[in-house]
């Protein structure tokens, strides 16, 4: 093999253009540019969350303290070693406005801040006031700002007065931003800003009390932040203190950022897998075309190894082309949309030029041109020199040689590695392998079947007098027609869009539907010890309850696992994330079942033990005896694991991934917290009562939280149908190549139609025929692939219920014949034009 001849070929070769190649440029195009769109905008997130992350967080560093605020000696220390501190409380509340039957109740999330809040950034208010003046509140009232939509909720309006407990509060202006909104905890309810000072005589931060205390710190300039952290968590060890800083000021957005970023980019590669196909196919087409030029090259000595060289030498420059165009598309989309991104996001983003999401992309481009043009290139080598002679193809061409299919191996598990190594979350990246390829297989398999069933279609009796069909089926179970490349490319997008569908509609069935005929009606906390009977005396005694769980409540953060600290053993799980619930029990409560041990007797007076939920506890590799060490109002409680349980909590009921026997925390000063289970008639009575009678009592009405997530699901699920669209569109663009290629031959087929007597209506109508079908055997294939991956997602991840949705089924379907019929149609007005006797004639 001479590569400067084959160099020499490819470039004269290239000099004739790129027709036959816009197909392949475009596909390649846009499965970059898509996947390098979606890195450019979470690199943009990600680096304007890194630059602003001590305004997010609200200054350079955090100390957080669960139950309790800091004691003397732990504020002396951040005294001493921050240039400012910021103390502040937050907790959730019931905000009450007016009295009596007509009162209105929210839940709100509340902050009490003292002066020197904030360290960082400017509350924005309306009325344009300082945050200082307006929590001064006016006469003998403290004031207090509160988000819009709870405002609009309650019917208040500037300078109306409101309740939080027992205390009255004047509302002094509407909080239209939060300095450090973005970085909060989330909250069931929207903001309500006061002093912590006014919360004295609200009844809300008695002991027990759910609440947080958050502690700001300004660092001196360039200190290392790393040994920051060691110093104060030495410092304040075994009080339960976490820190948090400037480099993850908000590690909420920051983890759901990167997830749906993943994501998108996953679906991205879906879309790149599609491209593939119309490469593939373009390529081929294209390769198909130079049969009489690699035989007559190989009649002047050219080896087989030198012809590769001078194909793959022009897919390679045509590849670096395409994925140029792909990343200065995915490089330019986002600027162009900046403005509306910026809008619509409440953090900062820094859109500029990111060169790691474009070579990503375009490592992705090179790999997926690689892999699908390798088996046309290699079939270069079966033409033999007699095919100019005598007018053959290497339609019959067999399995490429073993090299060449070992390189196609290695570059796919390159790109299945690479999207596992790049996307952080590798399980999910190689799953979506695996149904990729799946579909794509199941397709390739669908289109041999649809093939074959249209070829012996056509010769069935009952097409008989219908010419058009007769025609479109044998069209279709013919090879020059393209049905495996339209299926397999527009299938794919289908399925991609199929699976997002259901997906979607499951999700929101379970929320909608599902959830309410089990979940309860309010989920109250807050219950002081004292209160507790008065509460179960008003909803035990209500006809209209059906069912009243109570638990004791607090809140402990998991120190350690057998005596080391969890981050040290490299374990990142949502339980040691912060702060989590936790309860006692003296017995196993019915209903509860143990997957593994045994419950404690009733009377245990011994060490510590505890109950631990059983997925959780393989999650993280627990075993019986293993001991939890959890730190509780500062105090740390060891406690040896007695067995694992279900633990279910798709029922919106009462449920806790941890229970410790009595004598571990019944001392300890906790609250209870309970689900109530009534008719909604009854709904607006029980709150009523039980917000009059224990103003500090919070009720959460489950169906709001549940719609809070389903507006969680909207978003995500708008993301994904967009970058589905993308896959669809370089779908269509396939569809588009395979209609172009296949003009040619329909110019020949629709002159000897004429030539026998064939009306244009009739051509017509043969080929809209045959788009259709083609459209709706993708569409129907992409459904039940679509509706399988979607039901193993609910299943197996969602662990809900599926349910076949119909209406996006058939939207799916129509899709897919409207998407062939442009496609088809829009190439059927030059051979419907082309006159029979200049046609055949051109023909040897």
């Amino acid at each position: 093999m001479n590569l400067m001849v084959a160099a020499r070929i490819a470039r004269r070769e290239l000099r004739g253009g790129l027709k036959g190649f816009w197909i392949f440029l475009a596909c390649l195009t846009l499965g970059v540019g898509a996947i390098a769109a979606v890195g450019t905008v979470r690199a943009a997130i990600e680096s304007g969350l890194e630059r602003e992350g001590a305004a997010l967080l609200g200054g350079d560093a955090e100390l957080r303290l669960t139950y309790r605020f800091a004691d003397p000696d732990e504020r002396a220390w951040m005294d001493a070693n921050a240039l400012a501190v910021s103390e502040i409380v937050d907790f959730r509340s019931m905000a009450v406005s007016g009295s009596g039957d007509t009162a209105e109740r929210s839940v709100t999330q509340v902050k009490g801040v003292d002066t020197a809040y904030p360290l960082i950034g400017t509350a924005l208010l309306e009325p344009d006031i300082p945050l200082a003046d307006a929590l001064e509140g006016t006469g003998d009232l403290p004031g207090a700002v509160m988000a819009p939509l709870l405002a609009d909720r309650l019917g208040l309006s500037v300078g109306d007065t409101f309740r939080l407990g027992v205390q009255d509060f004047v509302l002094s202006a509407v909080l239209m931003r939060e300095p450090d909104g973005a970085g909060a905890s989330f909250g069931f309810g929207p903001r309500t800003l006061v002093r912590t000072e006014a919360l004295a005589n609200s009844e809300l931060l008695g002991p027990g009390t759910l609440y947080e205390s958050n502690y700001r710190l300004m660092l001196p300039p360039g200190i290392d932040l790393d040994a920051a952290r060691a110093e104060a968590l030495a410092a304040l060890d075994g009080n339960g203190v976490r820190w948090r800083d400037s480099r993850n000021g908000a590690p909420g957005v920051s983890r759901f950022v990167e997830r749906i970023g993943s994501f998108l980019v996953l679906v991205g590669l879906a879309g790149l897998a599609v491209g593939g196909v119309g490469v593939s196919a373009a390529v081929r087409a294209y390769l198909d075309g130079k049969t009489n030029t690699i035989a007559t090259l190989k009649t002047l000595g050219a080896t087989s190894g030198t012809i590769f060289a001078v194909y793959f030498i022009q897919i390679g420059l045509l590849t670096a082309v395409g994925v140029v165009l792909g990343m200065a598309l995915g490089a330019a989309l986002p600027l162009a949309v900046a403005p509306l991104i910026e809008a619509n996001l409440p953090l900062p983003v820094a859109f500029t030029l990111h060169p790691a999401p474009l070579l990503e992309a375009a490592f992705y481009g090179v790999l997926t041109a690689l892999l699908f043009t390798l088996w046309p290139l290699a079939r270069t080598e079966q033409v033999r020199a007699a095919a100019i002679f005598r007018g053959m193809g290497n339609e019959g061409a067999g399995l490429p040689r073993l090299p060449y299919l070992a390189l196609m191996a290695l570059a796919l598990v390159a790109l299945v590695g690479a999207a596992a190594f790049w996307s952080g979350v590798p399980q999910l990246a190689l799953a979506s392998a695996v149904g990729i390829l799946g579909a794509l297989a199941v397709l390739s398999v669908a289109a041999v079947i649809i093939r074959f069933a249209a070829r012996r279609g056509s010769r069935a009796t009952w097409v008989r007098g219908h010419t058009a069909l007769r025609l479109a089926l044998g069209a279709v179970g013919g090879p020059r027609e393209g049905a495996m490349a339209v299926i397999l490319s527009l299938g794919l997008g289908l399925t991609v869009l199929a699976a997002v569908g259901q997906i979607d509609a499951n999700l929101r069935n379970a929320i909608a539907s599902d959830l309410p005929d089990r979940a309860p009606s309010y989920f109250f906390v807050d219950i002081q010890s004292s209160q507790l009977e008065g509460f179960m005396d008003r909803v035990e005694n209500d006809p209209m309850v059906s069912d009243v769980e109570t638990a004791p409540m607090l809140r402990g953060v998991v120190t350690a696992i057998n005596g080391q600290n969890p981050r040290e053993m490299g374990l990142d799980h949502w339980v040691l994330r912060g702060d989590r619930g936790l309860t006692y029990a003296a017995t196993q409560a019915e209903g509860v079942t143990l997957t593994e041990g045994t419950w404690w007797p009733e009377d245990y007076d011994g060490p510590p033990l505890l109950s631990f939920g059983a997925e959780e506890g393989a999650e993280l590799g627990l075993s019986i005896g293993d001991a939890i060490t959890v730190n509780v109002l500062g105090r740390d409680i060891t406690a040896e694991i007695a067995n694992f349980r279900e633990v279910d909590f798709s029922t919106g009921g009462i449920g806790f991934v941890m229970t410790m026997t009595p004598d571990a925390l019944s001392a300890a000063p906790h609250t209870h917290i309970a689900t109530v289970y009534a008719e909604a008639e009854a709904e607006g009575a029980i709150l009523r009562d039980l917000a009059t009678a224990y103003p500090n009592i919070t009720a959460i009405r489950v169906a709001e939280a549940a719609a809070r997530v389903a507006e969680a699901l909207t978003a995500i699920a708008a993301a994904t149908s967009y970058a589905a669209g993308a896959t669809l569109l370089t779908g269509f663009m396939v569809l588009i190549g395979a209609a172009a290629a296949g003009e040619r031959a329909r110019v020949f087929e629709a002159a000897v139609m004429k030539t026998i007597g064939a009306t244009r209506a009739s051509i017509l109508a043969s080929f809209a025929l045959r788009s259709a079908l083609m459209g709706a055997a993708a569409g129907g294939v992409a459904i039940a692939a679509g509706a399988l991956g979607s039901w193993a997602v609910i299943t197996f991840v969602m662990e809900t219920t599926y349910r076949f949705e119909p209406v996006s089924a058939i939207a799916i379907v129509v899709g897919g014949v409207v998407a062939t019929l442009i496609a088809g149609l829009g190439f059927a007005l030059r051979p419907l034009a082309a006159r029979p006797a200049q046609v055949l004639r051109a023909q040897d």
